[in-house]
Order: structure tokens, then sequence, then C-alpha cells
């Protein structure tokens, strides 16, 4: 009988003494998990020996034997295959990682951030070990020269003097007043009360009137009749805004 044949038939002899796969139909227990294992486990071992028939057996090639539970210990995934026992192949190989986590950080310069591949870490100007295995004494004293060397030491200047022409003040004007709103101090020819509410209207703001009225000659004028009551305040304009602000 060749080896083929002898192979076929140990497959044969070692198959009959399996048991039988338990009936899934009939409840699958505690003892059928156990039978199964069994028969996943004899199966591959079968599938060993025939692979190893093959391939040349111990015997006629002259190799050591190896022991029963070495042999189930070194069950390949062609073997399971050949046995029947099909195993889940990956569609792809697992994506490889360029950089390894915990890699160590390469340093640019002292006080400059550290880098990682592409990834820019914190400095580590605050670790005291860090920074005293890279610096020193003598160091710092140099690096200390040179940024006492870019000093630049800057002379103080005359603060520049405000303008006199820059136009009427309404801040200045509202301190140097002291009569309430409402009071008649400028007299006025023929007020027109509803005229000046009109008037009123067009401005941005009561601070925008007051400055207009100030420039058209105001207050002992009131061109465009924005002080119909002649308190020297156009509009709805109320200096005591400035007063209070200063505490008077």
């Amino acid at each position: 009988m060749n080896r083929t044949g002898l192979a076929a038939a140990l497959v044969l002899a070692l198959s009959a003494c399996d048991p039988e796969v338990p009936d899934s139909a009939a409840g699958a227990g505690i003892g059928a998990f156990d039978s199964y294992a069994t028969q996943q486990e004899r199966a591959a071992r079968n599938a060993q020996l025939a692979n190893s028939s093959l391939t040349g057996s111990p015997e006629a090639t002259g190799a050591p034997q190896a022991s029963s539970s070495s042999a189930t210990s070194v069950v390949s995934t062609a073997d399971l295959a050949a046995a029947g026992i099909g195993t889940a192949t990956p569609t792809q190989p697992p994506a490889t990682v360029s950089e390894p986590v915990g890699a160590p950080l390469a340093a640019t310069a002292a006080g400059a951030a550290y880098v990682a591949g592409n990834n820019v870490a914190i400095s580590d100007e605050q670790d005291f070990n860090a920074v005293s295995a890279r610096e020193s004494i003598q160091s710092d004293a140099e690096r200390l020269a040179r940024q006492r060397s870019q000093y630049a030491d800057v002379a103080p200047t005359a603060v520049p003097e405000r303008p006199r022409d820059t136009g009427p003040d309404i801040v200045a004007y509202a301190l140097s007043t002291t009569h309430p709103l409402g009071q008649p101090v400028y007299r006025r020819t023929l007020p027109n009360q509803a005229k000046a509410e009109r008037k009123c209207a067009g401005y941005g703001s009561d601070d925008l009137a007051q400055l207009d009225f100030l420039e058209s000659g105001g207050p002992e004028r009131d061109r465009h009749g924005i002080d119909p009551d002649g308190d020297g305040y156009a509009c709805r304009w109320d200096p005591g805004l400035y007063r209070r602000a200063v505490g008077g």
C-alpha cells in the first residue's frame, strides 16, 4: 500500500471513533458543548496526522516524534482548513503605525516646542528634569547676556499739548455752566418748540446737537432754532451728566 492510501485509511479509522456532532435541534447544553469542542480537537488532530503522512511520517524521515500534547498545540490554519474548520481571513492587512506611541520627542532648541512626527507638543521649559538635562549655569548666563544685549532704553518725552483750534468742547462747556435745564439765560426771538422738535430729530444724538449748536454761535445765538427756551442747552442735551462724572 502506498503512502497516500495509508493516510486515507488512517483518517477513516480515526474518524470512525469520533462521536457525532450534537444535534442543535435537541438543545445544546453544557455537555453538548463539551462534546462538540472535543470533536473539533479530534478533527484538528486528524488533519495534522493526515498532513504528516502526506509529507513524510516521523518514522520514515527519522525525525523525533512529538507527543500528543505538542501535536495539538501546533495546529496551523492550513490544518484547520483541511479538516473543514474554516477561519476568518482578514480582507486587508491591519493599518500600520508610522510612529510608535510614546516615541521620544526630538528637541529643536532650548525653550522651543518639542516635535514628534508632525505633531507639535507643549514646551517642556517648566520641566526641571528636562531643562537641567540640556542646560547648565553657564548656558543660562550666556542666554541672559544675549537677552540683555537686546534691551533698548526708551527716553521719556513730554506729552504733546492739545491743539486749541479743535472747535467747541461740550465737556468743557458743561463744566463751565451751573444753571439747570429749562432756566432761561439767553434771549430768543420768536421761539418755536414744534420746529425745535423737528430739527432735533435730525441729529444722531443730543451731544451732536449741542456740538452743532455751539459751532453755529451758541449759546448766545440759536441759528437752527434748537434752543427755544434759551437755557443754552440744545434739544435734550443735559450737562448734568458730565458734572456728575467729575463729582460736581
